[in-house]
């Protein structure tokens, strides 16, 4: 197997999960296609071998431990890991119950988090290997009705930029992909819960936002196999970038929060740089306060 990749991708029964394992075998590699609906994968991906089908509930730290073992077992490495899986619970953050959120959380980010620790010590042994997260513009800018959905890209953004730095002595790279609209099943009911409308206040916004994005599934216009088809050639650089930013929508949303910040930085600078220590000692820059 070294002649090839071994790719372990998550969510690999549908959506972008199927597009990503499809490239990749496409492009020559293993695949080793995980989901919690081992037959849909089967279903979708069919046989071959080079392909590898295992059961994972990504919110399970023990089925990722199995899953990253049967892996090393079949193919003796992994080379990539796609974290892919993931969920979308929408509404406003007062509709949204503690449960609920917990469970985006748990989903979108302890879920890669699971994953990726169970795939890390096969990697290290290797010394090398590529972490592939699936984040999103809502973990660069926050929206209304996406407080939970935000959150957990948000905690995905921060985790990955921190462990690009503690895995990189061990020659392992890591790679964020912040895709913009793409025409993937995230708005449809399998992967999208709305949170009850309980609040009169905000009834009528949350008519008209499911309104507006039950008008917008299936006519986004990034194209989802092309985008798998970016994420196996950036894969196969010596030098991956460290954010991939998606789609022309999304790079004009990290430019305009760009300028947003460097606007908000400068607003009050004045004052921001007058709150030093009078005397002589202060702390070690850098570090967090």
């Amino acid at each position: 197997m070294r002649e090839k990749k071994v790719w372990f991708i998550t969510g690999a029964g549908r959506g972008m999960g199927v597009d990503i394992a499809k490239a990749a075998m496409a492009a020559g590699n293993a695949v080793v296609a995980t989901g919690r609906n081992t037959d849909r994968i089967r279903s979708v991906l069919g046989e071959a071998d080079d392909l590898l089908v295992v059961k994972l509930d990504i919110t399970d730290p023990a089925d990722a431990q199995a899953a990253a073992q049967a892996a090393t077992e079949r193919f003796g490495r992994i080379d990539v890991l796609v974290n892919n899986a993931g969920n979308f619970i929408a509404g406003f953050f007062e509709e949204i119950d503690s449960e609920q959120f917990r469970w985006q959380i748990e989903t979108n980010l302890f879920g890669p988090m699971n994953v990726t620790r169970a795939v890390l010590p096969v990697m290290r042994r290797h010394r090398s290997g590529l972490v592939v997260a699936i984040s999103s513009t809502a973990g660069i800018v926050g929206q209304e009705f996406c407080s939970a959905y935000s959150s957990s890209k948000f905690g995905i953004e921060g985790w990955i930029e921190s462990l690009t730095l503690e895995v990189a002595p061990f020659g392992i790279r890591t790679m964020l992909v912040e895709p913009g609209f793409f025409r993937t099943d995230l708005l449809t009911p399998e992967s999208t819960v709305y949170a009850e409308p309980s609040i009169d206040d905000y009834a009528e916004r949350t008519r008209q936002t499911i309104a507006a994005w039950n008008s917008m599934n299936g006519q986004q216009g990034g194209d989802p196999t092309k985008l798998a088809a970016a994420i196996v050639r950036l894969a196969s650089l010596d030098e991956t970038p460290l954010r991939f930013v998606a789609g022309a929508d999304a790079i004009e949303t990290v430019e305009r929060k760009a300028r947003d910040l460097l606007a908000q930085a400068d607003a009050k600078r004045e004052l921001s740089s007058s709150l030093a220590l009078d005397d002589a000692s202060s702390p070690v820059r850098g570090r967090p306060r």
